[in-house]
């Protein structure tokens, strides 16, 4: 038989939410062995907008260290780090991180910054469980979802000795992360794995408790089961809520859609033309069309092709009048403008005498002027 190192269990009860240990499957509190295979199997479900993170880790002193953080609000840890979230706004993706414990998360200006592995998985609302598989050997790191792979890299090596933990967070519209079987296999053994824990939901984040430095006591299988199922019908009141919310929204709305509907039937209504209107119109479009079959039947039984002659011909005579009244016109208009020649040298020649005489006088009385003698 293959033998299990480890297997824990997300817990949520009303509003608190913790890591615990499952005796049921458990033959220790570490891994032992370097190389092993570690399968995770969730569902996430919940409303349109509604969010949530679930994170898996393999670290040293977890409890402690982490508690329930997230990548987010968790300190300088040590070790590996598997987060499910809906980052980029693309349905969901699945990102690895790393720390030697020198990092702090929690205070660090960009964590997504810090992944080293990632890769698209929309996992909400898939009505079935997704399979996560993490492989860890001496020469790779390989994250597996459904069967497809997602990242590896063979960079990395995770030390023996280190704990499994699961936490989520979600905000005010949180979604329902159910984790039905966590199991952790040696790598080299044969046969097949062990254990499956309780169907856990997680409603809503709250704060990490206090990092304690001894370890967490042990729950028994019954208290689990009775706090799974707990936690279960919380949710399903909470999903009844919402449905009952939704249909009455939805109901409000069609009534709304009803009452503008016969707000616009009756404005239809008031648009129509009635029956007299209708009949007058009838009246007018048979008269116009009685008048119409008039005037096809008068041009078609009388020929104007006389008449077209007869006003060709007054518009022919008109333009050979015109044309010879016109041209006499301009003619006489054009020689009565004109000035005359003989006024014109007159005006020239009188210009000049009256030109030489003022010379002349100009100079009779310069030299009748007396001289001055220097």
């Amino acid at each position: 038989m293959m033998k299990t190192f480890a297997s824990l269990a997300l817990l949520a009860v009303g509003a608190t939410s913790q890591i615990i240990e499952s005796s049921s499957f458990g033959t220790g509190k570490t891994v032992a062995q370097s190389e092993w295979t570690a399968e995770f199997q969730f569902r996430a479900s919940g409303p349109e907008r509604a969010g949530g993170i679930l994170q898996l880790w393999y670290t040293k002193d977890g409890q402690a260290r982490i508690g329930t953080s997230s990548i987010y609000t968790a300190g300088p840890f040590d070790g590996f780090a598997l987060v499910v979230d809906t980052h980029g706004g693309r349905g969901g993706s699945v990102r690895g991180f790393l720390n030697d414990g020198t990092t702090d998360y929690k205070s660090h200006n960009s964590p997504d910054a810090l992944a080293f592995g990632h890769c698209d998985y929309s996992y909400r609302n898939l009505g079935r469980p997704s399979v996560f598989k993490i492989k860890h050997t001496n020469s790779i790191l390989e994250v597996t979802i459904d069967g497809q792979p997602c990242f590896s890299t063979n960079k990395v090596a995770l030390p023996a000795g280190n704990t499994f933990g699961i936490t989520a967070a979600t905000p005010e519209n949180p979604d329902s992360f159910e984790v039905f079987k966590f199991v952790v296999e040696s790598a080299t053994s044969q046969g097949s794995p062990q254990g499956v824990p309780p169907v856990v939901n997680q409603q809503q984040n709250q704060a990490p408790p206090q990092p304690q430095l001894h370890d967490p006591p042990m729950a028994p299988t019954s208290d689990v089961s009775m706090a799974g199922l707990a936690a279960q019908i919380v949710d399903l009141g909470g999903r009844l809520q919402l449905s009952n919310k939704a249909s009455s929204t939805i109901i409000q709305e069609m009534k709304n859609q009803a009452a503008k509907g016969d707000s616009r039937h009756a404005e239809l209504l008031k648009t129509l033309i009635t029956k007299d209107q209708f009949n007058a119109l009838d009246n007018r479009l048979a008269h116009i069309e009685q008048l119409m079959t008039t005037i096809v039947r008068d041009l078609g039984d009388r020929d104007y092709s006389s008449r077209f002659n007869q006003l060709h011909d007054t518009l022919r005579s008109s333009h050979v009048s015109l044309s010879e009244n016109l041209q006499g016109h301009l003619l006489n208009v054009i020689t009565a403008s004109s000035p005359r020649m003989g006024f014109f040298l007159f005006l020239v020649i009188a210009f000049q005498v009256l030109l030489v005489i003022t010379y002349v006088i100009y100079k009779r009385r310069r030299a009748s002027m007396p001289k001055k003698f220097l």
